[in-house]
């Protein structure tokens, strides 16, 4: 199978799973889809990091699509043995993604309304780091980065990171801080930001 092709499946599979199904669970079990939007006025740091979010999934779509039409080619050609371990990877990020999603229960949401109020989740994955979903998402979209390595699909991955870090530090942190306070504050203090130990934090 062209890496091309198992990028895009993995993509459409990760879309499904991640937003698709996650969505349905959510509504079913909510009543709402747990979309907020963009947050921020445009032009600002956190409108930028939805921005980004929804370019970076757009190219993540297109890398292949465009790559099996010719009209973009890989910047390397790995090996077969490369390929598959990053589609590997890639697959592990997205079953990640979802058990992550599902550990929030009803407070998953995706954006923040400053109005709302969740519950604050720190078990399960949330005892590891403090963004399980966003560290999950950063491992399936270097996977399929890997599978896939040309301009358009690495540019998919750095906006994501940048996107990641924008909705993070700008949007999420602060308003959990304002909605649980100390708590909050003690958690974050104890828990990575992405990765075990790393990224904490004093307010």
């Amino acid at each position: 199978m062209q890496p091309a092709l198992v990028a895009l499946v993995i993509f459409v599979v990760y879309m499904a799973i991640a937003f698709g199904i996650r969505t349905v669970q959510h509504l079913r079990a909510t009543g709402t889809t747990g979309f907020q939007g963009i947050s921020g006025p445009p032009g600002s740091a956190s409108w930028f990091g939805g921005v980004l979010f929804a370019l970076a999934l757009g190219l993540a779509a297109l890398a292949p699509v465009l790559e099996l039409a010719g009209l973009v080619k890989s910047l390397v050609e790995l090996p077969r043995w490369a390929t598959w371990s990053a589609a590997g990877l890639a697959v592990v990020g997205t079953v990640a993604t979802y058990g992550s999603q599902v550990a929030m229960g009803k407070s998953w949401r995706i954006g923040v309304r400053d109005t709302e109020r969740t519950e604050l989740v720190i078990e399960g994955p949330f005892r590891i780091v403090r963004n399980p979903i966003f560290s999950c998402m950063l491992v399936t979209g270097t996977g399929i980065a890997l599978v896939l390595p040309n301009v358009l699909a690495l540019v998919s991955l750095l906006c994501l990171f940048v996107a990641v870090e924008l909705q993070v530090r700008v949007v999420e942190e602060p308003y959990l801080y304002r909605t649980h306070g100390p708590r909050y504050a003690e958690y974050c203090l104890q828990v990575g930001r992405f990765v075990p130990g790393f990224g904490r934090r004093r307010f």
